[in-house]
């Protein structure tokens, strides 16, 4: 089915009461929704092409000149790159990425059909809603409104919508920084998902409106670890057994008690959510840290786990009868680490797992950090305030990551900046990687107000 038949899945056409590009950017939405581009991992997805020629298409009919981008072994795994170059080209460029593919939708769990594009109650349904086409359709939208306007910002913009972020990059944003550099020449800063999005702090008489924005990830080291022993009658075990040999190290893994390692957007978080709420706290001790944890509770968020490095045993496999000893047994274990930790994580590892089992990363990618008290981060603040002068807006890191990773060995300063409003009749974004994932009309055109606003003038 091609785009222009995408037609059909929308019950209230130009929903949000807009005209013009407000309206635009929801029928934008239900339609990039409405391209299957699940993405199963291991190299496998479905649609990827499909919607980054449909993105092109549209991007050329406003005057743009995008390039169409895959590696020569995967042509379905498209990318689409456009650079659009700034009134003062001597200002460093800003990269903005947004991924189309999307993590699988089981349709029979869903109230809606997941790839519908269905625009109803107030929300746009469907897989990517949240995660993250809602960030394609905003930039989308933007862009077909410079074209037509002629409007062009103070600085070079290059925006990539790519494939593969929901797996490891290789077809996407990973391969275009290796593969074209040179796509991302003058580039500072750059903003993708996963943050901007508003939040209410609620403590006692005390309600803030608040938009975190994340300026740091974890990083993640996964662990492969196998243990060997001698198979045999389980009823006559030797000293250590392959099993024994493992769940001593995981027990090890599992139950180490990781200091608290506070990053520069960690601690500008429960700063910031502290004085937000009017508590006060000392963060330049653990025990000081570990009070303000306890004492904003839900409240800090993501900040409850990203305070110090984790280890936590995921996966397991050994034996084939239970009274068998195996010759092998494995484990993978998931390893998080904070921005500036990476070196005494990996230092501590060996020491845990000890000399019993052997270990490797399965994923090595280390954190990252933005700077969080430079001009990019001002000038998001500055954009959000504008639409909401009330506001609180404060930096955070990110518990997972994103394609912010991928671009970092360019030198590229990668932030969350994502942005979605409040709805005025309390409606949520929800759904990421679950099921029913939606977005409120009012916050995706709040969004967008916010996101044109701060590429046209930082």
């Amino acid at each position: 089915m091609t785009a222009d038949h995408r037609t059909g899945a929308t019950e209230e056409p130009g929903a949000g009461g807009g005209s013009g590009t407000y309206a635009e950017v929801v029928d934008l939405l239900s339609t990039l929704i409405r391209f299957d581009t699940t993405n199963w991992g291991r190299g496998t997805s479905a649609g990827e092409r499909e919607a980054a020629a449909w993105v092109a298409e549209r991007l050329e009919s406003a005057g743009w000149a995008p390039r169409l981008l895959a590696r020569d072994d995967a042509p379905n795994r498209a990318n689409v790159v456009l650079r659009v170059p700034g009134m003062r080209p001597d200002l460093p460029g800003l990269l903005v990425h947004a991924h189309l593919d999307v993590v699988p939708a089981e349709a029979d769990d869903w109230s809606v059909d997941p790839f519908g594009g269905l625009v109803s109650d107030g929300y746009v349904w469907g897989r990517g809603a949240v995660d993250m086409k809602n960030m394609c359709a905003m930039t989308l939208a933007t862009l077909l409104r410079w074209g037509r306007e002629g409007v062009r910002p103070q600085r070079d913009v290059v925006v990539a919508f790519v494939a593969d972020e929901e797996d490891q990059g290789a077809y996407g944003a990973r391969w275009l920084a290796e593969a074209h550099p040179e796509l991302f020449d003058g580039v500072e800063a750059a903003i993708g998902e996963s943050g901007g999005m508003f939040r209410r702090l609620e403590r006692g008489d005390k309600s803030v409106r608040c938009y975190p924005i994340a300026a740091a990830e974890r990083g993640s080291l996964h662990l492969r670890l196998t243990a060997r022993g001698v198979a045999g009658h389980a009823s006559r075990p030797g000293p250590a057994t392959a099993v024994t040999r493992l769940v001593d190290a995981l027990h090890r893994l599992a139950h180490h008690p990781w200091p608290i390692h506070l990053s520069p957007a960690v601690r500008a978080q429960l700063q910031g959510t502290a004085d937000a709420l009017g508590v006060p706290v000392d963060l330049d001790t653990a025990a000081g840290v570990q009070a303000c944890l306890d004492e904003l509770g839900p409240m800090a968020d993501v900040a409850r786990f990203t305070v110090r490095a984790q280890t936590t045993p995921t996966m397991l496999s050994a034996g084939y009868k239970v009274n068998v000893l195996p010759a092998t047994a494995t484990a993978e274990v998931d390893v998080r680490c904070p921005p500036g930790y990476a070196d005494q994580l990996e230092a501590t590892l060996p020491e845990l797992i000890g000399d019993e089992v052997e270990w490797e990363h399965t994923a090595h990618s280390l954190p990252v950090s933005a700077p969080v008290d430079g001009p990019w981060f001002a000038a998001m603040r500055d954009a959000v305030c504008a639409a909401d002068p009330g506001a609180v807006v404060f930096p955070y890191c990110m518990g997972g990551g994103t394609d912010a990773k991928a671009f970092a060995p360019l030198g590229i300063a990668g932030y969350g900046f994502a942005p979605l409003g409040e709805d005025p009749d309390g409606r949520l974004a929800e759904g990421v990687h679950g099921v029913d994932e939606r977005v409120p009309v009012a916050s995706l055109l709040w969004g967008l107000q916010v996101l044109d606003d701060f590429l046209t003038r930082a």
